[in-house]
């Protein structure tokens, strides 16, 4: 079949659904492709680079579309894209079924075949499809470079010899996909980083990349705030209202504010209301990734920059992906082409639109002249928060009998091991020279003294303390070098290889230890 992309209509957007290296890849399913002259040029792709890469590139949108068996596209299509869609065509696009349920009746009664790029599940075998991740992972990435845009400070703490700078704070308010790259974008350039979210299981997702976890002082704090899809679930009233006491109480402080809030095909919840933005310091950035759907905050305004009266800059752009359009092209390109893959199993450019799959089936709205949205719930569920096990109390007693049941257990292994080691060296030294069992007895020591403090050491830091171990073992270089001078050339041969090769023991085995110990470091 052939895999069309149409030049991208709406005004502003640079991406393209089809680049160079994705329709290479597509032409091993056994496809050809067509795209429309300039359709990827915003992104830095030339016709030239769809040529060279064999794809074929038309002059018109029309003639696209009407060469096309499939259309893949990154927008909603407009009015006038929809009617140029016809009978057992299919579109793959992100749509907006809930907001634009008239084309998607439309499509279906054409007889068209439409998927929903935005309605891929997010179970695991989707993570390969899941455009919405890919898109916001770059959302949360560009929302901290124009916040920094914006913020007229450092980042990161400086002392200078011309007086001290203090980090900016910056807090993340979701930590999904776009969140985290947030965070992760935002402790990478040195700030102070916190996080909320009302999903419990994020907490050590959010520690673990340098950024502190904001708790609510709330009895069913997130008890239920993971769904089965993958998302944030609606938060209770009385949440939503601990909630915004705590953002109210920490806002003054904060110098940049990120919000991702946003489940789909809902509009976005408030969640930075208008006194918490006149309690912030001039010079705040509030970046709201939500904006398309109303914003998480009051006063976001959407695809617009503004400044308030007591100087915080909101930040309202739609567009966070489009501006980085070379790498979200790349990515969402890679989507459709997994997508594709699912789509053309023998590889051989016919598509099988097998609708028992469940990747399949929940990202397509309309299909054999009908409607299919909302699809069911897929089989596989998106892993949710297990809940904790209870852990049963033991009483005072039952706790110091186990304690001298362990006890008792330990001295009784200690004692047979130290038994068996005593024999073991008795009946070496009734064989063995004196002057062996005095070398040999300082190295039953050491290994005894070695194993004792190693088994102390926390087992993230055994690799580190390996690699030293090694290097320090490399003594034997000594050897090495004393027979270098000898006469016999083999003898020099053999030391000097020695000397190479416990060099490299000796050096690695310290940049492997620094390497690992600064995994345990902050900056």
């Amino acid at each position: 079949m052939k895999i069309g992309t149409p030049k991208e209509t709406f005004e502003g957007e640079n991406r393209v659904a089809m680049t160079p290296a994705s329709a290479l890849e597509l032409q091993k399913l056994g496809h050809e492709c067509v795209v429309e002259t300039k359709a990827g040029a915003a992104a830095g792709f030339s016709d030239k680079d769809y040529k060279d890469a064999g794809v074929e590139v038309v002059k018109t949108a029309a003639a696209l579309w009407k060469a096309a068996d499939i259309v893949a596209k990154v927008r909603v299509p407009d009015d006038g894209e929809m009617k140029r869609l016809r009978a057992d065509q299919t579109l793959i696009s992100f749509f907006s079924p809930v907001a634009d349920e008239a084309k998607m009746k439309s499509a279906a009664r054409k007889g068209a075949t439409v998927v929903a790029m935005e309605m891929i599940p997010r179970i695991s075998r989707a993570q390969k499809m899941d455009a919405l991740s890919s898109m916001a992972n770059i959302a949360g990435y560009r929302a901290v470079i124009e916040a920094g845009n914006n913020f007229p400070r450092f980042f990161t703490g400086q002392i200078t010899a011309a007086g001290k700078v203090p980090p900016a704070k910056v807090l993340v308010v979701g930590a999904g996909v776009a969140g985290l790259a947030a965070i992760g974008t935002s402790t990478s350039l040195g700030a102070i980083t916190y996080a909320f979210d009302v999903r419990p299981e994020v907490a050590e997702q959010v520690e673990s990349m340098g950024a502190e976890f904001v708790f609510l002082d709330f009895e069913e704090e997130q008890a239920d705030g993971a769904s089965s899809g993958g998302y944030a679930s609606v938060s209770s009233p009385e949440f939503a209202a601990a909630q915004l006491a705590k953002f109210r109480e920490i806002a003054p402080d904060m110098d940049i504010v990120i919000t991702t809030a946003l489940i789909p095909n809902r509009e976005a919840p408030e969640l930075w209301t208008e006194d918490m933005v006149k309690s912030m310091k001039p010079g705040s950035v509030i970046v709201d990734l939500a904006a398309e759907k109303g914003g998480n905050c009051k006063l976001t305004i959407k695809d617009e920059k503004i400044v308030t009266d007591n100087g915080v800059t909101i930040i309202g752009y739609t567009d966070f992906p489009s501006r980085m359009a070379a790498q979200s092209s790349t990515l969402y390109a890679t989507n459709i082409r997994h997508l594709m893959s699912d789509l053309t199993p023998e590889k051989d450019g016919v598509v099988d639109h097998n609708m028992e799959d469940d990747v399949i089936r929940g990202a397509t709205v309309t299909h054999d002249k009908e409607v299919t949205f909302p699809p069911p719930p897929p089989k596989v569920q998106a892993i949710a928060a297990q809940p904790k096990a209870e852990v049963v109390e033991l009483t005072p007693e039952e706790k110091r009998a186990a304690e001298v049941a362990a006890f008792k257990a330990q001295t009784k292994s200690q004692v047979t091991l130290i038994g068996i080691g005593a024999f073991l060296l008795l009946a070496v030294g009734l064989v063995a020279p004196a002057s062996f069992m005095q070398h040999f007895i300082v190295f039953v020591l050491a290994v005894f003294v070695g194993f004792q403090v190693i088994w102390g050491v926390a087992h993230s830091l055994h690799t580190p303390l390996m690699a030293v171990t090694n290097a320090i073992s490399s003594i034997i270089i000594l050897g090495a070098l004393m027979q270098i001078g000898s006469g016999s050339f083999l003898v020099i041969l053999l030391a000097a290889l020695s000397v190479f090769m416990t060099g490299i023991n000796i050096f690695g085995g310290f940049l492997v230890t620094r390497r690992m110990l600064a995994m345990f470091q902050k900056s």
